[in-house]
């Protein structure tokens, strides 16, 4: 009988192989994406050393306080114009976009469009 994999061993997957594919670095550092059930997660990396540069999320006060609810499109979209905001502040300007394994629409797509939106280019 066949078994099926669960959909996180399937996006763990399809991000190792995203991620053999291109990494951060001092010039395009990369912006990764993690999304759960509740929250969302986005950091700028440079990969060559190991630092993250800016981060962001729905946890943090600041942010929860400005939206009603932490896992929609909205809040991606916030979230986007926020790391955005305090990469250019920190003199980032490209990056590399790493959508984590997920499916490019809805709340990824929303985050991306956002930080273009505010600045950053890739």
């Amino acid at each position: 009988m066949v078994s099926k994999k669960s959909r996180q061993e399937i996006r763990v997957k399809k991000h190792m192989k995203t991620r053999n594919r291109f990494s951060g670095t001092a010039e395009r550092p990369r912006l990764a994406v993690f999304r759960s059930n509740n929250h969302m997660y986005a950091q700028i990396i440079d990969d060559t050393v190991g630092n993250t540069l800016v981060a962001a999320s729905t946890l943090e006060k600041e942010v929860k306080s400005e939206l009603e609810k932490t896992n929609n499109v909205e809040a991606a979209a916030y979230l986007g114009t926020l790391i955005a905001k305090r990469a250019v502040e920190k003199g980032i300007k490209e990056v590399v976009f790493d959508r984590g394994g997920f499916i490019y629409q809805g709340k990824i797509q929303a985050l991306a469009d956002a930080a273009r939106e505010a600045g950053l280019e890739f």
